[in-house]
């Protein structure tokens, strides 16, 4: 209800002392530079290591998003498998793995395994120990060809190996006519047909018993 004229406000909240819980932002140019420091220091630690780990490519959920793609949070078992990385080989070479994950379809199995062979490919590893090379370790000509030339350095994986949206552009197309595939004359009919055969199933069944037992009687 509107209060009119010169009446007392009622429920008048004066006393709140709301100056001491104000939240100010002053300090958002030291915490930029600050996270920036962290990137840089984070960087240093891991070199020549990428920053991030190698992610797969997933479909977002929902009717509404899933014509796009993201970043997923690991590989699965079965993409592993395929493109032939040992599982708990996999996190040690910044490969992110998701046990729980499951592959829906061949296209998506097939994108990441190719993902992880392109990944493979591009790999240099490291000996442990220097001198004592392994069989999963980069050749001594791969690796001191790579150290002199930094500019070859993936800083980041995501940069290197990027996932990308097809645009509505070249998403769409035009079909011919002789593109199309022949299908079966009056489709729409043999499946009207199919369906009321499936759901009268048990009414001829019966109709056919009860003609059958009144030519029985008839006989007799």
């Amino acid at each position: 209800m509107a209060i009119k004229h010169n009446q007392q406000i009622p429920h008048n909240h004066f006393h709140k002392d709301w100056q001491r819980r104000v939240r100010t932002h002053f300090d958002q140019p030291g915490r930029k530079s600050r996270r920036r420091n962290a990137r840089l220091q984070k960087a240093a630690a891991v070199a020549p290591r990428p920053v991030d780990k190698l992610r797969p490519i997933v479909r977002c959920p929902t009717l509404k998003y899933n014509r796009r793609v993201r970043a997923g949070r690991g590989f699965s078992l079965a993409e592993l498998k395929e493109a032939g990385i040992p599982r708990k080989l996999a996190p040690t070479i910044g490969i992110s793995v998701d046990p729980r994950r499951a592959n829906l379809s061949t296209e998506s199995l097939a994108a990441n395994v190719d993902r992880l062979k392109a990944y493979r490919a591009r790999l240099i590893l490291f000996p442990r120990r220097t001198g004592q090379f392994k069989k999963t370790d980069s050749s001594k000509e791969e690796i001191e060809e790579h150290t002199k030339d930094e500019g070859k350095i993936v800083r980041k994986t995501g940069l290197a190996l990027p996932i990308t949206n097809v645009g509505r552009a070249e998403a769409i197309g035009e079909v011919s006519k002789s593109d199309m595939p022949e299908g079966t004359e009056n489709a729409y009919r043999k499946l009207r047909e199919a369906r009321s055969d499936a759901r009268l199933v048990g009414v001829r069944e019966k109709r056919a018993k009860a003609k059958a037992e009144e030519a029985t009687a008839t006989k007799k």
